[in-house]
């Protein structure tokens, strides 16, 4: 007689983890955190256009040779961009998942709508929407230059000024960081829920942070487009 064998297999502790709502939420937690880093090193980056086109081009080319001369050209800017785009799908797939995830819970809708926190709040979804959407177009501008129609390889100072020379470069620019700073104002605060930096000692300083934090972003990046409309940048 054949002896029956066990197919069923108990799930890995990653699997399980990361088929729990605590573990998609932590995976956007630290994916968000990871994105924010990268945000505030790359609007004081951005800054430098304010110290003219050798400084901000300069910086550029420090960028592709960083790590040189033991990493080859580009390594370490690729190896950031490998690990960014790591976390902006993690942060996205997460979101999605537990958007469905609620859905599904609550296949009725409520007889009254219930009005939630704040405007940053409700408009969490949209939010990542617009900044996904940004992304792309960002990297088709500034990074392949793709859709720059005055764009020179190799001189990004004058392709930053000819982006935000057009009303509609202007525009994508200041709605999607609008966009992203509702979208940290609400998902830092979310962050230290999830990983268990709040309490009711801290919510006061972690709604400041928050909120500091998105107003700096918000204006160190859209100070760039203004100062070149406004000619303190040319």
């Amino acid at each position: 007689m054949a002896l029956a064998t066990r197919t069923d297999r108990r799930p890995s502790t990653a699997r399980t983890i990361w088929d729990s709502s605590v573990g998609k939420k932590s995976v956007m937690a630290v994916s968000g955190l990871i994105m924010l880093g990268y945000l505030v090193v790359h609007m004081l980056g951005n800054l430098k256009i304010f110290f003219g086109s050798a400084e901000f081009n300069g910086y550029a080319h420090w960028l592709r040779t960083l790590g040189s001369p033991f990493l080859h050209h580009e390594w370490a800017l690729w190896l950031v961009r490998v690990g960014l785009l790591a976390a902006v799908v993690a942060h996205a797939v997460s979101a999605y998942q537990l958007s469905r995830r609620d859905i599904k819970a609550r296949p009725v809708k409520y007889a009254h709508k219930r009005r939630r926190a704040s405007y940053a709040t409700r408009t969490m979804r949209w939010g990542g929407i617009i900044l996904g959407l940004f992304i792309v177009w960002h990297l088709l501008d500034l990074t392949t230059l793709t859709v720059n129609e005055r764009a020179w390889s190799g001189h990004p100072y004058e392709n930053v000024l000819s982006t935000f020379s057009t009303w509609y470069g202007n525009t994508i620019y200041i709605v999607a960081m609008a966009a992203l700073g509702l979208h940290v104002r609400h998902g830092f605060w979310s962050a230290a829920q999830t990983l268990g930096a709040g309490s009711a000692r801290r919510e006061r300083t972690l709604k400041f942070l928050a909120n500091g934090l998105a107003l700096v972003l918000f204006a160190g990046f859209v100070s760039v487009p203004v100062a070149v409309m406004t000619g303190v940048v040319s």
